[in-house]
């Protein structure tokens, strides 16, 4: 099928769920529809030219990181000449500014953007260390050349730390800023229909990954342009399609086919100038919990054990300990003043307890402030009929159930708090799978139920992606993918991006 044959939509998610639909009517439809074009565009095109939109988007990204890398730098110089009496600036203390994006480019911190969906400065954060040492390693060695004096060790660490803060906020900053000034990168997704319609949700609801998906196309009706024999055709076809729809990238999510097409195609768009993602169904049962291997030039993946050793359980038990002690501590004030001004202000107890079902299937109550009237449990079923949250959970808007109180300690997530009496008591952890009510956990099934491995978390995928807004299967599936991917680092960044979340109640 050539690009003549595209059909043009308007953009929103129609377009495709008509196909669902399609696919499971009559044959005699089946039949009517297979004159139809197969591809579905849900973006128009519009007048933007092509290729050059997107070798200059991935060129505006690249600038703009060089020149946060270069003023995070500059700021760490200015900061290591301010602490020495003795150390001034010289015409060479360029020197050490001009070397920052040279140094990063050897560590490929300006290479990743144009592979990747989500550019996330966060997962930059232990190359960016790297630089940061590197670039202050050579301010020590080069000092004489660089400063008016030598540098002591107070200002090498001072060096150090600012320019580790430099290049996180200055990389984040200008990652926002090429996210506003560039168009959203226009993807085409080679797969099925209801994995294009997934895929499509997860990217337009992602402040990360500036995508947009303008068109979907099964597998083996692409398949045509990857054939080995017809390859000069494969190419002028793939080619003027990719010039009508304006593509910038090809999302390939080969589940119900050989690796043989999935691959002529990557070759096919790559050869054209097209960025190429892929979706390898074995990745959403292991996750990323693969070692790449090289026998003799044959790639093997090797998976890691799914549970946690022992030393890594010893590892998250001290890390949840040591984080939850110092916020209670650190937090104590305003727990107390939350705990007066709910009993204040409502009847009943400071602390809602709940039953959840935490690690190996055991119960155990879970803590929260008291956000809600006492009888909110029996008026429940009352509002089923309002209920707006995906399957197996429940949310209304404006629920007539919580407190004046509650409402604001919901909407800063304060009513959350308590669970850190939980992570020191050992039923939860700072991060973890969600802990389900026992209904929900009854809905789970299979290997899914492996996520009881770990202890839930007050946080986790779950909390930044919405609790309320994904399908139960699906977070089981996600959770299930946590613990097969454990590490302290993904606790870690998990924590990190919980922040805006909670702080812009897209978390909620």
């Amino acid at each position: 099928m050539d690009a003549q044959q595209v059909l043009q939509r308007p953009h929103d998610h129609h377009a495709l769920e008509e196909a669902a639909r399609d696919r499971h009517a009559s044959p005699e439809r089946r039949t009517r529809d297979l004159a139809l074009p197969a591809v579905r565009e849900l973006e128009p095109a519009g007048e933007s030219a092509w290729p050059v939109d997107l070798n200059a988007r991935e060129a505006r990204y690249r600038y703009l990181l060089s020149t946060g890398d270069m003023l995070a730098c500059a700021i760490g110089v200015l900061a290591a000449a301010a602490l020495g009496k003795t150390t001034h600036l010289t015409v060479q203390s360029a020197l050490l500014v001009v070397l920052a994006p040279a140094v990063a480019k050897i560590l490929g911190l300006y290479d990743r953007d144009q592979a990747r969906l989500h550019k996330s400065t966060l997962d930059e954060l232990p190359t960016l260390l790297q630089l940061a040492a590197l670039l202050s390693f050579l301010a020590l060695t080069l000092s004489p050349l660089i400063f008016d004096g030598i540098l002591g060790p107070r200002q090498a660490i001072a060096l150090f730390l600012v320019l580790y803060g430099g290049l996180i906020a200055g990389r984040t900053a200008a990652r926002r800023l090429a996210g506003q000034l560039t168009p959203p990168e226009r993807c085409l997704f080679i797969g099925p229909l209801e994995e294009a319609l997934r895929f499509g949700e997860k990217v337009e609801n992602d402040y990360a990954t500036n995508a947009k998906l303008v068109a979907q196309i099964e597998l083996h009706q692409a398949s045509s342009w990857a054939a080995p024999t017809v390859a000069e055709r494969s190419l002028a076809d793939a080619r003027e399609l990719v010039r009508k729809l304006k593509v910038q990238r090809v999302i390939i999510a080969p589940h119900a086919a050989g690796g043989g097409d999935a691959l002529d195609l990557m070759r096919t768009f790559g050869a054209i100038g097209v960025r190429v993602s892929v979706i390898p169904a074995m990745l959403q049962v292991v996750g990323s919990a693969v070692e790449f291997d090289d026998v003799h030039g044959i790639a093997v993946l090797g998976v890691r054990a799914f549970s946690l050793s022992r030393s890594s359980r010893l590892l998250k038990r001290v890390f949840d300990i040591s984080g939850a002690s110092v916020a209670l501590i650190a937090l104590s004030p305003l727990l107390a003043a939350i705990g007066l001004l709910l009993k204040l202000t409502s009847p009943g107890p400071v602390f809602f307890r709940q039953e959840r079902v935490g690690r190996d299937g055991r119960s155990f109550k879970l803590l929260k402030f008291r956000s809600m009237v006492v009888d909110a449990e029996e008026r429940k079923a009352g509002l089923e009929a309002h209920n707006q949250a995906a399957e197996g959970f429940f949310k209304i808007p404006d629920d007539p159930r919580i407190t004046g109180v509650g409402r604001v300690l919901r909407r800063t997530n304060l009513d959350e708090l308590p669970q850190l009496l939980n992570v020191v008591r050992g039923e939860m952890s700072l991060v973890g799978p969600r802990p389900l009510i026992p209904q929900e956990d009854r809905r789970v099934e299979g290997w899914h139920r492996r996520r009881l491995e770990l202890t839930p978390g007050i946080t986790g995928h779950w909390q930044v992606l919405g609790s309320s807004r994904v399908p139960l299967d699906e977070m089981v599936a996600i959770d299930y993918l946590y613990v097969a991917n454990w590490s302290l680092w993904t606790d870690l960044k998990l924590l990190f991006r919980t922040v805006p979340h909670v702080l812009t109640g897209r978390g909620l």
